[in-house]
């Protein structure tokens, strides 16, 4: 019989349809909790009848570990197993830094009172 090999790209696309999940990019709007971002995510869709386009947000608990998104960043998420009563998402990577999060990292200094 004939032995079968496996290109690199079969088993790659094997393993990414086991483990596919979910993912999202969207804009974070809070980090004010621990480890945890709020990311809204703008979902377009035509309406059945009318076949407009209507625009609808939806808000996700993501858990970053490293407290590294800052509001405003454009973020991709995953879905992942439940990780409390309302986070079901990790952060991914930061797609695009906020130009505010930029101004907030180098703050202006100021000279000290006497």
């Amino acid at each position: 019989m004939a032995e079968t090999t496996n290109t690199p790209a079969v088993e790659t696309a094997a393993a990414e349809k086991t483990g596919h999940r979910t993912e999202k990019i969207g804009l974070v709007t809070s980090t004010k909790m621990d480890k945890t971002i709020v990311v809204s995510v703008e979902m377009r869709k035509a309406h059945p009848k009318y076949r407009r386009v209507v625009k609808s947000n939806k808000k996700f608990y993501a858990h970053d570990e490293q407290n590294s998104a800052r509001v405003g960043d454009q973020v991709r998420i995953r879905e992942s197993r439940p990780l409390s009563k309302l986070k079901r998402w990790t952060l991914e990577e930061i797609v695009r830094r906020s130009s505010l999060s930029q101004l907030a990292d180098t703050k202006p200094t100021t000279p000290a009172a006497k």
